[in-house]
């Protein structure tokens, strides 16, 4: 028996470490390396850029806020599923930004969601930056 569980623990403790955790500063770390070489004339991220990314529509007929709500320290409800999305804002949901593959999964479905197309760094981190900025 006491050898199930350390094996049990030991696949848990495993499957933990195979999902890395980063820092919220991290991910917009990265998000200003991959601007920079997008752009070398690229100067930072601006949060009121982010929400005006966030508020807006793209063309499409949805906006981040279409599921995200206009208080994404909130829970919102997917538009089209209806499913029920945890607060995006890390202030009131801090496992938010810290696993760099959910990061990207989310961004490009989102992005092709709302634009069509995949976000530029650009975008990511001015929303980012917006998001990190909200205060629960």
């Amino acid at each position: 028996m006491l050898h199930k569980i350390s094996v049990l623990f030991g696949t848990l403790i495993i499957g933990v470490i195979s999902q890395p955790v980063m820092a919220h500063e991290e991910i917009l770390a990265e998000f200003n390396n991959e601007a920079r070489v997008a752009n070398p004339a690229f100067r930072g991220f601006s949060a009121t850029q982010g929400e005006t990314f966030f508020r807006q529509k793209h063309g499409g007929e949805w906006a981040c806020v279409s599921c995200h709500t206009d208080n994404p320290a909130a829970s919102g409800k997917h538009a089209k599923t209806g499913k029920i999305i945890q607060p995006l804002a890390p202030a009131a949901n801090p496992e938010r930004f810290t696993n760099p593959a959910k990061v990207a999964k989310w961004f490009k479905r989102n992005c092709n969601d709302v634009l069509g197309r995949a976000c530029s760094a650009q975008e990511k981190g001015d929303v980012l930056s917006y998001l990190l900025a909200i205060k629960n």
